[in-house]
């Protein structure tokens, strides 16, 4: 085989570990006639986060990321708050098909001018997860700032804490949005 045939697996499969531990893409989105200043205190807006289509584990391990970012910035929790937080997911299960062309067999090959194929298929699946953090101004009841973290999520207890937490905090990275605190 030559030294071509064999690198063509190997950058295939590099680049394979380095999509399934793509970092967490975030955006955000915020009301600019808020003076973010004004909040000191939050608690949790339990309607909105009782919608949101994950697990009771998984929502309490949210809220106790977004707890702590936010006690982080200075921020208290309280029964009688500035804002109000609620959170919503997204879940895409994404299917990933690689073919290793190498082999001799049937079938069309790299280049046209002989056949072929007989290669081997390597289909992987994976859970990628969109977390929303809406922040709600308390008494107008209006959203003042929105924080969404895209991320390939793990089956494995403890890789998944650790996701959420890292989801969440690169999400909080961008609270407040004038960062004047």
């Amino acid at each position: 085989m030559k030294r071509s045939q064999l690198l063509i697996p190997v950058l295939a499969s590099v680049m394979l570990l380095v999509t399934s531990c793509s970092s967490v893409k975030v955006a955000t989105d915020y009301d600019d006639a808020v003076d973010f200043n004004q909040y000191q205190s939050f608690a949790f807006y339990k309607p909105g986060i009782d919608k949101a289509e994950i697990s009771d584990l998984d929502k309490k391990r949210i809220l106790r990321a977004i707890e702590t970012e936010l006690t982080k910035q200075g921020f208290a929790k309280s029964s009688n708050p500035d804002m109000l937080i609620s959170i919503f997911t997204k879940t895409n299960t994404n299917v990933d098909i690689y073919r290793n062309n190498f082999g001799y067999g049937y079938g069309w090959g790299w280049t046209p001018y002989y056949w072929r194929g007989a290669g081997r298929e390597t289909v992987s699946t994976s859970t990628e997860g969109t977390l929303y953090i809406d922040l709600i101004d308390a008494q107008k009841k209006e959203l003042i700032w929105q924080g969404m973290g895209t991320g390939v999520l793990s089956q494995d207890r403890e890789a998944k804490i650790e996701r959420i937490n890292e989801i969440v905090m690169k999400i909080m990275e961008k609270y407040p949005p004038n960062k004047t605190k």
